[in-house]
């Protein structure tokens, strides 16, 4: 690899989907990239110089999730449809569908050896898959509110959800116990996820925060606020010592774990970045956002052995199934030499290897096995309670914030073929053919308009005080002068008197 001198590198634009690019992420061979948008499109990017890429049409919504099963032969979708995807990423591009949940699907993830599917939901579970046979396993059901995230630990023997009720959930897949909860949050939850060597979770915030907790000891070890806006994904280096987050913000951030510290800024995409992922190797990362584009970079920051790494993570320090406090991994000596400011790193490239590449477009709904779940634990459980925060780093939430910063902005969150939302919705999705350069200009003026609605109204109440104010003035005035126009008693005189009597 380069020095460890160097920046972060653009390497590639991929340009091919139509919408928002909501998840991406690496095969384990290296040679390919799996991105899921809202276009309802999975793309699959073949990362050879000129070579083609393949558009899979299936869902019937949002792509909230993709994942490659560590063989690569596979790769999950999750989908507000309510569904998950198997397909095989070939030019064939079959699937097979799995009817997971009652309410949207927020995420999917393989177990490190392939055999075991864990997706999230609105419907607020965790549901666990028998890959082979394409059934339903078991259910974790603790949650209060929507699932943003679930992930398998590097042995399986664990699993971290986090959602909407703004906590950080661990279970243990044995007992299908729910072990640890943490509940620092201030808002949702957006993403979770293990360090490759299993002994530490992390997971990002609405409230632009980032926090890893070490399990062997149950307690925060590190808190991050380096963005302005909620962080929407983020992933773990294979060495564990570093971390990309991708947020609201418009911005990519890379973390040394190591010294605690930020290490770079990188201002690439128009919009919010809803994804993130390194490849397995670490060589490569892969950010996608609002602007519907793809951005390929090359690492250039680190030049540690990962292979040894991950041999070193392979080695259990006891007998005993994992994690234990015993279990620790040596801290490295860091590689850096100390950076005084934060770096901007701004691409001014479209693409140093090839053009656009050519798109297959692969439509396989009409040939897909279905497989459905077990029945659902509540015919309601797919609706949110009242008086629960919504993190405005979800998809919707997001969006909704930026107004039309990206098209497809605003989607139901409720799915289904044919399904069409609300009349509040349909308006959202309206203004996804508004271009994402009038973010900034929108904003401007619904915060003027705001500023203008107090105005008015306060100008209102000043003028019904002076209304009734001079109302009774005139009414005293009214008064005075007909008190003064009537006639006084009149007086007797002596004499009137005496002619009386």
């Amino acid at each position: 690899m380069a020095s460890v001198l160097e920046d972060p590198s653009l390497e590639r634009h991929l340009k091919g989907h139509k919408d928002a690019v909501t998840c991406t992420d690496f095969c384990p061979n290296h040679k390919q990239l799996a991105s899921g948008s809202m276009d309802k499109t999975l793309m699959i990017w073949n990362l050879a110089s000129k070579a083609r890429a393949f558009r899979f049409v299936g869902h019937q919504d949002i792509i909230t999730g993709v994942h490659f099963s560590p063989s690569g032969n596979l790769v999950a979708t999750s989908s507000k449809d309510r569904t998950v995807r198997l397909w095989k990423p070939s030019i064939k591009g079959e699937s097979k569908v799995i009817k997971a949940h009652t309410a949207a699907v927020r995420s999917v993830a393989f177990s490190h050896d392939g055999q075991r599917l864990a997706t999230a939901s609105d419907d607020k579970s965790v549901k666990v898959w028998s890959v082979p046979r394409h059934c339903f396993l078991y259910s974790l059901n603790q949650h209060t509110n929507w699932v943003c995230c679930a992930r398998f630990s590097p042995d399986a023997r664990l699993i971290a959800s986090c959602g909407d009720d703004r906590t950080v959930r661990l279970w243990d897949t044995s007992s299908k116990h729910c072990i640890n909860c943490f509940t620092d949050y201030g808002g949702s939850a957006t993403s979770v996820d293990f360090n490759p060597s299993g002994t530490c979770i992390a997971s990002s915030g609405s409230d632009s925060s980032l926090r890893i907790w070490d399990l062997r000891t149950n307690k925060l070890i590190q808190h991050y606020q380096v963005h302005r806006a909620a962080v929407n994904s983020f992933s773990f280096h294979p060495s564990s010592n570093f971390m990309i987050t991708g947020s609201s913000d418009s911005t990519v951030k890379i973390l040394d774990l190591l010294e605690g510290r930020l290490m770079y800024t990188l201002h690439g995409h128009k919009g919010p970045v809803f994804t993130v992922a390194f490849s397995r190797g670490g060589d490569l990362f892969a950010s996608g956002g609002a602007d519907a584009q793809v951005l390929m970079w090359r690492t250039n920051f680190d030049t540690k052995p990962y292979l040894s790494v991950l041999q070193q993570h392979s080695h259990r320090a006891t007998v005993d199934p994992p994690p234990h406090v015993s279990d620790i991994h040596p801290r490295a000596p860091h590689l850096h030499h100390p950076l005084p400011t934060e770096i901007q790193i701004i691409p001014q490239v479209s693409d140093t290897r090839s053009s656009d590449p050519q798109i297959i477009e692969l439509d396989q709904t009409a040939r897909s096995v279905t497989t459905h779940s077990a029945p659902a634990h509540s015919a309601n459980s797919h609706h949110r309670p009242n008086g629960h925060h919504v993190g405005s780093a979800r998809l919707e939430g997001c969006m909704e914030h930026y107004g039309a910063s990206g098209s497809g902005a605003t989607a139901s969150s409720q799915t289904g073929a044919g399904f069409r939302g609300s009349p509040e919705e349909q308006q959202q999705e309206d203004l996804s053919s508004y271009p994402p350069c009038l973010d900034t200009t929108l904003q401007h003026i619904v915060r003027q308009l705001d500023i203008l609605t107090q105005t008015v109204s306060v100008l209102e109440e000043r003028l019904t005080l002076t209304e009734d104010k001079l109302k009774e003035c005139l009414q005293h005035q009214s008064q005075i002068i007909k008190e003064i126009g009537q006639p006084g008693p009149r007086r007797r005189t002596a004499n009137e008197g005496h002619l009386s009597g």
